[in-house]
């Protein structure tokens, strides 16, 4: 990722200056991320820029059911991500947010995990890609911006007890080699270790892009953080609203023009259409 390039993606995440990272809005809830005189690659930076992201770049799996080809190329992650102003679902966004992190200096390493999923299954091989970050400090971070509901801030790698986030409480539980990832106690992907390359995970994103057995194929979802912490998600035709005390609402849109309004003013989605799941 040239210089160029990571200026503009900076400026899709609302960042102004590449040395300095605006803090995020609530920096009160933290107060490393609220320092913006640290310059890359610090925590403190990458707490901002990953919160930054969360609120501004939208998981989706619009290209799902919209025919787009979905492609694991550094460049195309970013025509897409910063170029079309789109967002994805993990693979595309923390296979971008990882090219932007090494552009910054940050040493990033790209782990494959295993969904959890109903009583104790895990998901397929490359079912998931998380970033384990090394700041310049020493300090190492699960970084994931591309898993839905999830944590705000990145996850201190090596911490074992339990961690407070605005997204809930996590921790992360020795499993062998693996390490298993828990949100409210509740288990949410088998990470593994070894460091893997962006091209290994095409065949998760084919399946997952294709097989009817996939919950990408079998329903849309365009979802991002909200300025005061909480979610909005637009799931099909329900616009659900999280509020950061937890308190939900939720609306039927009527027509397409509904629909296609959500996605430009709340997501900054532009589209001709409204995309629609596949009846097979």
């Amino acid at each position: 990722m040239n210089s160029s390039q990571v200026d503009a993606y900076l400026r899709r995440l609302g960042v102004e200056h590449p040395e300095h990272p605006e803090p995020p809005a609530d920096a009160t809830t933290d107060s490393a991320a609220a320092d913006s005189s640290a310059a890359y690659p610090t925590a403190a930076a990458l707490r901002a820029l990953q919160l930054r992201h969360l609120r501004t770049v939208p998981f989706e799996n619009l290209s799902v059911h919209l025919g787009e080809e979905i492609v694991l190329e550094p460049e195309r992650l970013w025509d897409k991500v910063v170029g079309a102003r789109r967002g994805g679902f993990c693979y595309e966004l923390n296979g971008a947010f990882a090219a932007l992190l090494g552009a910054l200096g940050f040493e990033v390493t790209l782990l494959a995990a295993r969904v959890h999923g109903g009583e104790g299954r895990l998901g397929i091989p490359y079912d998931h890609l998380a970033l384990r970050v090394r700041a310049v400090d020493g300090s190492e971070w699960l970084a994931d911006v591309g898993f839905g509901a999830f944590s705000h801030f990145p996850l201190a790698f090596g911490e074992r007890g339990e961690q407070e986030d605005p997204g809930g409480v996590f921790r992360i539980v020795e499993r062998g080699p693996d390490l298993d990832v828990l949100m409210n106690g509740e288990p949410q992907y088998r990470l593994e270790t070894r460091p893997r390359e962006l091209g290994d995970f095409v065949a998760g994103a084919w399946w997952h892009s294709t097989s009817p057995a996939s919950h990408f194929v079998r329903s849309l979802v365009c979802s991002r953080v909200m300025e005061e912490g909480g979610r909005i998600t637009l799931g099909g035709r329900t616009l659900k609203v999280t509020g950061g005390d937890g308190r939900r609402e939720e609306r039927e849109l009527g027509t397409d023009e509904e629909v296609l309004a959500v996605y430009r003013e709340t997501f900054g989605i532009e589209l001709g259409r409204v995309p629609a799941v596949r009846e097979d």
